[in-house]
């Protein structure tokens, strides 16, 4: 079940060309935590991790991400100033999901910074946070307020790798045959 979601919500970030993506999966009787070790096991030797963000009685919501990747969008001017003002300790990623951890279960609203996780445009986020009904050029997987024409590029691009993922899936290739290692630079051409 958990395997069936990361593949239909998570294909970008699987294929290698997205930082994260994030998804709410029902308890429904299932250890969510035992399959998130025993996934993490494959995972984590492939760049990528699971992480579980928020849990209540019916549902949590589950972060795949790559480290690496957002080791580097992390990094980025823009990034850094939203995380600092919320209250973030930047240059560690891994504290600043502890930190959205937090952040996702005492802000009365949700944390939009949560973009900067996503892999989505720091100045996008930036602009969304600011005021999200002035300026929207498009929308997609986020609010692009920017760069229109890559923005669009960007949707079309995660639109067809999840086609393709999960077609491929349906066919009976295992989430495991689906992830792109970048650690060894293979890319799948989408």
């Amino acid at each position: 079940m958990l395997k069936d979601a990361i593949i239909e919500y998570c294909a970008p970030t699987l294929a290698g060309i997205k930082t994260g993506n994030m998804f709410s999966i029902k308890n429904d009787g299932i250890d969510v935590d035992k399959e998130i070790r025993e996934l993490n096991r494959v995972l984590v030797n492939k760049g990528l991790r699971l992480v579980p963000l928020r849990r209540k009685k019916e549902t949590t919501l589950i972060y795949l991400y790559r480290p690496e990747r957002l080791d580097k969008d992390l990094v980025d001017p823009c990034a850094m100033e939203i995380l600092k003002s919320k209250g973030y300790s930047c240059g560690n990623s891994e504290r600043c999901i502890v930190e959205l951890v937090k952040h996702i279960e005492s802000d009365p609203g949700f944390p939009h910074e949560i973009g900067l996780f996503l892999g989505y445009p720091p100045l996008d986020v930036k602009k969304f946070m600011a005021d999200p009904f002035n300026g929207v050029k498009c929308v997609g997987c986020w609010k692009a307020y920017d760069n229109e024409r890559e923005a669009r590029k960007t949707f079309d691009r995660y639109k067809r790798c999840t086609a393709v993922y999960c077609r491929e899936s349906k066919r009976g290739k295992p989430l495991e045959a689906l992830i792109v290692d970048t650690h060894s630079a293979v890319r799948l051409a989408i």
